[in-house]
């Protein structure tokens, strides 16, 4: 068994409470439902925002997901470097898994697909 990450972003249209929240499910359960986990299967995530994004943890949304209670989590923010994609919400699930690196299914909704191209498959929702 490995611990592999999975990438995962996404971006809101607003600063808003219940706008990063659902955003942030709708990302982890694309994640979860390309990957074929279960909360029991994760290592731990780590959640990153844009400095723009203030009004509330990201990872209240997957501290609410059934069964997501104990998967240890972790906020912090991205660096801001001038120019890069405002309005995102990123996320690294490290989980536990039988897959080889080619067979994880990286996630990139809506703005942030321009992050990576190259593995965005999903399109904008």
């Amino acid at each position: 068994m490995f611990v592999r990450g999975i990438r995962g972003a996404t971006t809101v249209e607003n600063n808003e409470e219940n706008e990063i929240l659902a955003a942030t499910t709708e990302m982890l359960n694309h994640i979860i439902a390309e990957n074929g986990i279960v909360p029991d299967e994760i290592a731990s995530v780590f959640v990153t925002v844009t400095t723009d994004l203030t009004a509330t943890f990201p990872a209240r949304a997957i501290r609410a997901m059934e069964g997501w209670e104990l998967v240890p989590l972790m906020c912090s923010l991205e660096v801001p470097v001038i120019g890069s994609l405002p309005l995102c919400i990123r996320l690294m699930v490290m989980v536990n898994t039988e897959k080889k690196q080619d067979e994880i299914v990286h996630i990139y909704l809506k703005e942030a697909m321009r992050l990576r191209p190259d593995l965005s498959k999903l399109t904008k929702s």
